[in-house]
């Protein structure tokens, strides 16, 4: 099942998505820009095999839900997320808002 739902953080509308499937969920959370998810997202394969796409994410490890995501540490992030000013460390909502 696939669930879609509008996330507010700082007054700004960004989208969440929810994908269960057999023992595990995905989550993500999008801006224009880019994107947060869970521990799924392969951050070395867009660093390095990607990297041509240039991507912006940041992954969380260890999170069940939406509201885990946006204040849960991001674990690692790409290296275009960098360039924002996203770092390991930072909350969901806090490298989101530099996603803007």
């Amino acid at each position: 099942m696939v669930t879609m739902e509008p996330v507010v953080v700082g007054g700004h509308v960004m989208i969440g998505v929810e994908v269960k499937l057999p023992k595990t969920t995905l989550l993500s959370i999008s801006t224009e820009k880019g994107y947060i998810m869970c521990g799924a997202l392969d951050v070395g394969l867009l660093n390095e095999t990607l990297s041509d796409r240039r991507i912006i994410a940041a992954r969380a490890v260890g999170v069940r839900t939406l509201p885990q995501l946006l204040s849960a540490p991001m674990e690692s992030v790409t290296i275009e997320a960098e360039k924002l000013g996203v770092v390991p460390g930072m909350t969901g909502a806090e490298a989101l808002l530099l996603m803007l």
